[in-house]
């Protein structure tokens, strides 16, 4: 398997290549050249393990020897990480909808968060691959809540690699915020910005477009522009279309997102062949997808603090990914658009290639007051907590039920622990989730992070100041 850029230059580069690099030097994302095929029907009955191999092994092919790569599927899947056996088990809303709603649980993981899923994974391949090299790099990351969390615990054993998270000072949870800054690692620094996400983002992007910058840190990326991290993600939707009868069943998804990466990963199941029937992009007041489905215009907006604050994003970097398929891969169009939208705040499609992407995805969006509603909505029927970023997609899933057939399956993804937003769950339903027992004592763990302007020469100082890539 070979990559490209969404923005056309270079030549194609390896598994890798990409793995490290993160970004391309262009700018743009990397995608595979091709989508491989699966074939699902011969998955059934086999583990997540299994399956995860299976799915996730063409990406890596000439890169990673098969017996290496079954050997890193299996550690980071293993018990003593996941606390589910399934990994990703399905919860069945029983009175919900259709009869046929299921949630999707991304949270058993060490952060209890989808993300540790993908990092998990990236973690391990990090440092095979540096190892491999004889390498050692930076990784630099922006977070909103959960990635950084999940980023952190997922390489703080890497021999090979430091780690710099920055999050939106003020603007993640407490309990996000102590899952990060409580690590006791010599290669952790975590960076509280004066800014949004978004500005988290920028910042981070602009490092990467840093090419003297880039070389000498030996940059890497952990954020969801890193294709490992839409590979891991990819799985989790044939492992629960396969428990709900694929292929000879259509499956729905909902998909709480802002950064458009773990609906890509839909998206991308779905070209390699996966039998999806509706993909719902679920959007909080931070809209901008879902305005982006109705009127064919992408427009940045002001960023509004929400109960589900991991989708307080304005800007969000994988739709650069489906652009380029929506696009037929014409790299110069993409350009031009990008370009539109850095300068500009704003690009728009034609008619055509919005019904286009219409026929793909739908799109909605909850409001805090409909998040707290739905949250208790779904207690009181299905005795079922859900978190705030979960509870956005609801709102999707009683509309989309009403249009299938009972024997529809829909699947909601959940993409953290209720105990996670204790606050908002309480608002909504007067019980308090408690955090598992392997996250107990949290809050009395102690912090280390330092607080940074929104200014990107002062943050590059500190990471060449502590970075031991630094060349």
């Amino acid at each position: 398997m070979k990559y490209i850029s969404t923005r056309g230059n270079g030549e194609p580069q390896s598994f890798e290549t990409v793995l490290l690099a993160g970004m391309a030097p262009d700018g743009g994302l990397y995608v595979p050249e091709s989508w491989p095929s699966i074939d699902i029907a011969s998955l059934k009955g086999k583990s997540y393990c299994d399956v995860a191999f299976s799915v996730m092994y063409p990406f890596v092919e000439g890169s990673i020897p098969a017996e290496d790569f079954k050997k890193i599927v299996e550690e980071t899947y293993a018990d003593s990480t996941f606390r589910h056996k399934d990994v990703v088990p399905l919860h069945h809303l029983e009175g919900y909808g259709n009869g046929n709603v299921y949630v999707m649980e991304l949270f058993h993981g060490p952060t209890i968060a989808f993300k540790d899923i993908a990092l998990q994974l990236l973690g391990r391949l990090f440092d095979y691959v540096l190892k491999q090299r004889e390498e050692r790099i930076t990784i630099v990351g922006a977070t909103s809540g959960d990635t950084g969390s999940a980023a952190i615990e997922g390489c703080k054993f890497c021999q090979q690699a430091d780690i710099f998270i920055l999050h939106p000072q003020g603007r993640v949870s407490d309990v996000q915020r102590k899952q990060m800054t409580t690590v006791n690692a010599p290669n952790v620094y975590n960076v509280a910005l004066d800014g949004s996400f978004d500005d988290c983002q920028n910042l981070v992007k602009a490092m990467f477009a840093d090419e003297t910058f880039r070389k000498s840190v030996n940059l890497s990326a952990v954020n969801s522009i890193n294709w490992a991290r839409i590979m891991a993600q990819i799985v989790y939707y044939y492992t629960s279309a396969l428990a709900l009868g694929a292929p000879e069943k259509e499956i729905s998804f909902v998909v709480p997102t802002g950064n458009f990466g773990n609906v890509f990963a839909a998206y991308s199941a779905k070209q390699m062949g996966l039998p999806i029937k509706t993909l719902n992009i679920a959007s909080n007041e931070n809209d901008i997808l879902t305005r982006f489905f109705e009127e064919g215009i992408m427009r940045i907006d002001e960023a509004y603090k929400t109960l589900s604050p991991s989708m307080d994003i304005q800007i969000p970097s994988n739709f650069e990914r489906y652009l380029f398929d929506l696009f037929d891969r014409n790299t110069v169009r993409l350009d031009a658009v990008m370009r539109s939208f850095k300068d500009c705040g704003n690009f728009t499609v034609s008619d055509e290639h919005l019904q286009k992407a219409c026929s793909v995805f739908t799109a909605s969006r909850a409001d805090d007051d409909a998040t707290l509603e739905l949250i208790k909505n779904v207690y009181e029927i299905a005795d079922y907590i859900l978190d705030p970023h979960t509870a956005v997609g609801m709102k999707a899933v009683k509309a989309i039920t009403e249009k299938l057939d009972s024997d529809d399956p829909v699947v909601l993804l959940a993409t953290a622990h209720p105990a996670k937003f204790p606050d908002a769950v309480e608002n909504a339903i007067g019980v308090r989730p408690a955090l598992p027992g392997h996250l107990a004592d949290l809050f009395e763990r102690e912090e280390v992070l330092i607080q940074q302007p929104n200014d990107l020469l002062t943050v590059m100082a500190y990471v060449k100041a502590n970075s031991q890539a630094i060349t």
